[in-house]
């Protein structure tokens, strides 16, 4: 199976690329069905089920699914048009999407929450329909938002088609083991292998502006967080820190009195602007998800901020290893909150950003792929458990320890030859069948651990 690392890393808008992007990606899919449809629809309804139900209000849900009705997407999302035809669908009970006759879309009626069993294909569900002038549904489709951003259908999951691109191409590897086994083969970097798969779909032009585009728009989103303060959105009055902290850290590197830990505030600080971003519905990267979106891009400001010898002309090169190890977890577990818990989100996203640091480091292959391992590893068993369902507590600081133990494991891989008791391949089949086996009020459900035990208010 073919990944791309765009796939990995999509630029969107926060809070959450499951129940915010996903949604909105299935809703612009569902105009596509209804423009090259025979039917004459007069309105359009949602059905949210599982995950995207009990945390949907938390996430923006029922709003990315209004939004993506109205003909918006992740990646070109205007805020202020966005807030404009919201208001619009409030006050007039209709959307009108290009290429489709004005539709009755009534927010407060038109988007059903479902509390009931999750439906079968994955715990992110939702059931879009047109409906005609006798408020009858003449077509229906049914979608899953399984992580980052990706979407499937019910016939996709059902056929055995929803696992992405089966074309061929270079360098086909489908564990790490085989990876390894390809870069000894060739005497390339898992970067080069990458590189050459993603050439086989674009062209070298098209893969170096992309790949720029991507730490362009993670960088940017570091540098706003760090310069703005206020109370998050939502409810539970989170004050953003990241520009505090910032503040502090600066003043002191000035009178040369940081302790030697300081150096943790630093990574955690960047990671933090991320995701204080991501919480007021900013624009970012997945890597590999919104709510894992700070634990990269910090480790890559980290390294080019703090590391001596460090380049911006090697960050393609972090991205690149980073999303071969992504495509590995997606592929053979999850990164999905509401599949495997935050083990999969953060946990993933510390096993990218370990794997990235320790090859612009200068490390072998097998350093790359223990660094990923030992920062999986110790993710193993994390849950997902939004206070109120936003993705604040403890989202946001917990990327900021992601990126630490990211920088630890890479340093850790370092100074070792790459040889070790525990592999990368079982160390994500264990964190499958972990996520397989805990309990759903534990897998981005608010209905256990933080998300009841801390006020709500």
């Amino acid at each position: 199976m073919f990944l791309s690392v765009f796939d990995m890393f999509k630029v969107g808008i926060g809070p959450s690329s499951s129940h915010t992007m996903g949604p909105m990606v299935a809703a612009g899919m569902f105009l596509d069905l209804l423009r090259n449809s025979p039917f004459e629809p007069a309105g359009v309804r949602a059905r949210l089920h599982g995950s995207l139900a009990f945390t949907g209000v938390g996430h923006a849900t029922d709003r990315a699914t209004l939004l993506g009705l109205a003909g918006f997407l992740p990646a070109t999302f205007d805020a202020a048009k966005g807030e404009a035809a919201l208001q619009a669908m409030k006050q007039d009970k209709v959307v009108h999407p290009e290429g489709l006759p004005i539709l009755r879309l009534d927010p407060a009626q038109d988007i059903l929450f479902d509390y009931g069993p999750a439906l079968p294909g994955h715990a992110n569900g939702l059931v879009l329909m047109a409906t005609d002038a006798q408020e009858d549904v003449i077509l229906q489709q049914t979608y899953y938002s399984i992580g980052g951003g990706f979407v499937v259908t019910a016939e996709d999951i059902e056929s055995g088609t929803a696992t992405g691109d089966l074309e061929p191409y270079p360098h086909e590897f489908n564990s790490a083991n085989e990876l390894l086994e390809i870069c000894a083969k060739h005497g390339k970097s898992i970067a080069d292998i990458k590189r050459e798969n993603e050439l086989s779909r674009r062209s070298a032009t098209e893969l170096e502006e992309g790949l720029a585009r991507l730490w362009e728009v993670m960088t940017n989103c570091i540098d706003r967080g760090l310069v703005r303060d206020g109370i998050l959105p939502g409810g539970l009055n989170v004050k953003r820190r990241a520009k505090g902290i910032h503040d502090a850290l600066l003043a002191e590197r000035g009178m040369n009195m940081s302790a030697p830990h300081t150096i943790n505030d630093w990574m955690s600080v960047y990671a933090m602007a991320v995701n204080e971003e991501n919480a007021a519905g900013g624009q970012v990267v997945t890597a590999p998800t919104n709510g894992a979106a700070g634990v990269v891009p910090a480790t890559i400001r980290y390294w080019l901020d703090h590391v001596p010898g460090a380049s911006p002309r090697k960050v393609p090169e972090f991205i690149l290893t980073a999303a071969a190890i992504g495509g590995l977890i997606k592929f053979n577990a999850s990164i999905s909150g509401a599949e495997c818990g935050c083990q999969a989100e953060v946990g993933s996203a510390a096993a990218m950003a370990a794997a990235g640091l320790c090859a612009v480091l200068g490390g072998t292959p097998m350093q790359v792929e223990n660094a990923a391992e030992i920062a999986l590893e110790h993710h193993l068993g994390m849950t997902c458990d939004p206070v109120k369902g936003l993705v604040q507590v403890p989202c946001i600081e917990r990327n900021g320890l992601g990126c630490i133990k990211a920088v630890s494991a890479a340093s850790l891989a370092m100074r070792g030859d790459g040889i070790h008791l525990v592999s990368l391949d079982a160390c994500v089949e264990t964190m499958r069948q972990t996520g397989v086996d805990m309990n759903a009020k534990y897998k981005e459900t608010s209905l256990g651990g933080l998300a009841v035990n801390v006020p709500n208010c």
